[in-house]
């Protein structure tokens, strides 16, 4: 999990590079009093690189997906005896506090 949050880490300090040279390109172009027309090549190289790392981290760093059984007697179903479309299965979000929970039913 450290590899993932350390890629993840040096996805988003590339994506602030990628940014703050647009930036100081389009100051630039400001001086010179030409059209911004685009961002360099060197930048959108930045951009695809910061968006890989960031997505390879994103989906590395929750952890293993695991599959989700229907018969299973590990999950825990809400009483909806009528509509079976609405089951709901045992997943991450038990993770979070009650007090969140609580928040989001109002």
């Amino acid at each position: 999990m450290g590899l993932g949050f350390g890629v993840g880490f040096l996805g988003v300090l590339i994506l602030f590079h990628a940014a703050y040279s647009t930036i100081q390109y389009r100051a630039l172009l400001k001086i010179t009093e030409e059209e911004f027309s685009g961002s360099p090549f060197s930048v959108v190289i930045e951009l695809s690189l910061g968006l890989l790392l960031c997505t390879w981290a994103a989906l590395t760093v929750p952890g293993k997906f695991l599959c989700i059984l229907p018969d299973s007697e590990e999950n825990r179903i809400v009483s909806l005896p009528v509509n079976p479309d609405f089951m709901i299965f045992n997943h991450r979000g038990k993770l979070f506090p009650l007090e969140m929970n609580a928040k989001l039913r109002h």
